[in-house]
């Protein structure tokens, strides 16, 4: 029998229908900040991502799913390697949303020299390579917020305003929410901080993991986010990184917690809080919830030489990304788990085959006029039909038999009071408007 990949799991019924509801809360929000909905494509070419995430990263040197075509793979394993590849034959699927959507803005000259900034939102499947476990998943599901072209350090302190709005309206009280916040610095400050830090690294090296002795020599400070303990507990006592900045980037930060402590947004700063992606710069952010044991539930920061790495302009930006199964988890572990009930229906039921056609005719209309409508198709008795417009919560239940049908009339029974009223056929459609 064929089966799932591990680490993948079915949307279907009430998870599904928490997807959906997400998407729609975001699609509200966001659209009231003046975001517009953008997809791009599952599969990129290599480069995106690894010039927009970092060769250091772990999502690139370790989960970055690689997809090659059958006759191409068969290429790959005649020539024993990539060597000779074109760069539109190295494709991955996407492991995060900024890379490819930055990817969009450029291609497609979205934010030309001197215009507004492009404003995206994005809900979409996302695929990396990691040992499946509670809340981590091969194939799971992201929604994300880019603002592309706003350099103002309110346009941070908006999106971490908007996320937490966002968190609101799931469920989540917002007393439990905790935002942690950074300044990573940028080109002018962070080199010398870099080195600082691998320097650092260099001196402890023989306590410190193989994984971060090689991010010393590539990027020292994907160290801050190793999981190894003890590598954790030796980067603690590291060079701190809001020692180290420029006059622009304190200037910068001081302005996005000016701007959270105006609106009332509780924060703290953690000094060693980087993100797990190469491209953010200054500003970064993570909610997690208190007592909910199960990591950061959504975060981001600025990514200012994002755009030009892809080949763009010089251009900021900053966004963020939640997780929806790492949401659903936490919501559950709070007590306020997201449950969507299955939407009312009307069911149209009869007593015999002769009505069978009428019930075609009634359900037509129904559905035409917008209302969801459901009707038996396996031939049950009436009694059976009834069993399954409670099992489906219908609201109302239109029943057509012979008397109905020869006298141009419709049975129509309130689900939860058992009343009936004779309808009219004509006014079938106004009635249940109006009483559904």
């Amino acid at each position: 029998m064929a089966q799932k990949i591990q680490g993948t799991e079915d949307l279907y019924g009430d998870y599904m229908r928490a997807w959906q509801h997400m998407q729609d809360t975001a699609r509200e929000l966001f659209g009231a900040y003046g975001f517009d909905m953008i997809e791009t494509p599952a599969i990129e070419q290599i480069d995106t991502f690894v010039h927009g995430i970092g060769e250091s990263t772990d999502v690139v040197r370790k989960e970055m799913f690689r997809v090659v075509s059958g006759a191409l793979f068969s290429t790959l394993l005649e020539a024993g390697s990539e060597h000779g590849l074109k760069p539109r034959q190295r494709m991955a699927m996407r492991p995060e949303g900024t890379a490819g959507v930055v990817r969009a803005v450029v291609e497609n000259n979205l934010v030309p020299q001197g215009s507004s900034p492009a404003k995206f939102w994005y809900a979409e499947a996302m695929f990396r390579g990691e040992r499946p476990q509670k809340g981590r998943l091969r194939q799971f599901h992201q929604i994300g917020l880019e603002w592309i072209g706003a350099s103002d350090a309110a346009s941070d302190s908006e999106c971490i305003i908007v996320l937490l709005e966002f968190f609101k309206r799931l469920g989540f009280d917002p007393a439990q929410l905790h935002v942690a916040l950074n300044s990573m610095g940028d080109e002018a400050c962070r080199p010398a901080y870099r080195e600082k830090v691998r320097q650092f690294i260099v001196d402890h090296q023989d306590a410190m993991c193989d994984d971060c002795l090689e991010r010393a020599k590539i990027n020292p400070l994907r160290s801050f986010d190793c999981k190894n303990e003890a590598c954790h507990a030796i980067m603690q006592q590291a060079p701190l990184v809001t020692d180290n900045l420029c006059d622009a980037c304190v200037s910068h930060y001081d302005q996005v917690k000016a701007y959270l402590h105006k609106a009332g947004i509780a924060f703290s700063e953690d000094p060693t809080l980087v993100r797990g992606l190469d491209y953010y710069t200054r500003t970064v952010f993570e909610i997690d919830v208190v007592g909910a044991a199960v990591g950061a539930i959504g975060g981001g920061g600025r990514y200012d030489g994002l755009v030009e790495v892809s080949g763009g302009k010089p251009t900021p930006a900053v966004g963020f990304a939640v997780g929806f199964e790492r949401i659903m988890l936490a919501l559950a572990s709070c007590g306020h788990p997201l449950e969507i009930p299955q939407p009312s229906c009307v069911y149209v039921a009869y007593t015999d085959a002769p009505q069978r056609q009428a019930v075609f005719d009634a359900t037509l209309a129904l559905r035409r006029a917008g209302i969801r409508a459901e009707a038996d198709y396996q031939g049950r008795s009436l009694k059976s039909q009834f069993k399954q417009a409670d099992k489906l919560g219908a609201s109302l239940c239109v029943i057509i038999g012979e008397d109905e049908l020869a006298h141009n009339y419709y049975t129509v029974r309130d689900m939860q009071t058992h009343e009936q009223t004779c309808v009219e056929v004509d006014g079938l459609v106004a009635f249940v408007s109006e009483h559904c």
